[in-house]
């Protein structure tokens, strides 16, 4: 049991990693193409709704692995166990990934003002931005018993450390996006692509340190 429970784990986290590592790279080249212009708007969109997809396929099966981390019963598909922190950490991050879709999608509307943009595009992802961070706090907490600790000879740290700079970094850019009304442009456009270009590289360098992670039970919950 303990075999089979160990197999499904490490299926799980590969899937994972491999989806932030696709949605990281993805989100890189369609901020490098916003940044140099060498594509078409719709291209980059296309190229961020891609990566948002695979963001939230590794939202979701860290929420699976997390689920599942405890028990050699058959896969649990959808449960909440609040207390648990891993699962909230991926339960929140997997919520962020949704306000990201949410604002990706809106960027391939035409003609919007200001305050419509600021309000179907910039809020949305800044909502995710702040899930992520506190999605990375959570999972700060868990790696460190319940505390923020450095811990540099762990495999699974390196991965929460180089994902929470990515979301420093997705903050960064978000706030940058905000449009001006008097303007009718970002605040700092280059700030935009180059925090995101970043940011995304950061998940992408973190999911191939996952990779190499092996995941263990884990039964550490939310301190109340």
């Amino acid at each position: 049991m303990h075999q089979a429970l160990t197999r499904r784990s490490t299926r799980l986290n590969l899937v994972a990693a491999v989806a932030f590592v696709l949605g990281g790279s993805l989100f890189a080249l369609g901020a490098a193409f916003a940044q140099l212009a060498v594509v078409s708007l719709p291209v980059v969109n296309v190229t961020y709704l891609v990566g948002g997809g695979f963001f939230t396929l590794g939202g979701y099966v860290s929420i699976l692995l997390a689920d599942n981390s405890d028990t050699d019963e058959r896969m649990r598909w959808w449960s909440f166990r609040l207390r648990l922190r891993s699962w909230l950490s991926a339960f929140v991050l997997f919520v962020g990934t949704l306000f990201f879709a949410v604002s990706l999608v809106a960027a391939f509307a035409a003609g919007l003002t200001p305050r419509q943009s600021d309000g179907w595009i910039w809020l949305p992802d800044m909502t995710g931005c702040v899930c992520f961070l506190v999605s990375g706090h959570l999972a700060m907490l868990d790696v460190g018993a319940g505390h923020v600790r450095v811990l540099t000879h762990l495999v699974g740290w390196w991965v929460v450390a180089v994902n929470q700079l990515g979301s420093v970094l997705f903050f960064l850019a978000g706030i940058a996006a905000f449009t001006r009304p008097a303007t009718s442009s970002a605040i700092d456009t280059g700030l935009v692509n180059w925090g995101t270009f970043a940011g995304a590289a950061c998940f992408a360098v973190g999911g191939v340190i996952q990779a190499f992670d092996t995941p263990t039970p884990t039964r550490t919950v939310v301190q109340q």
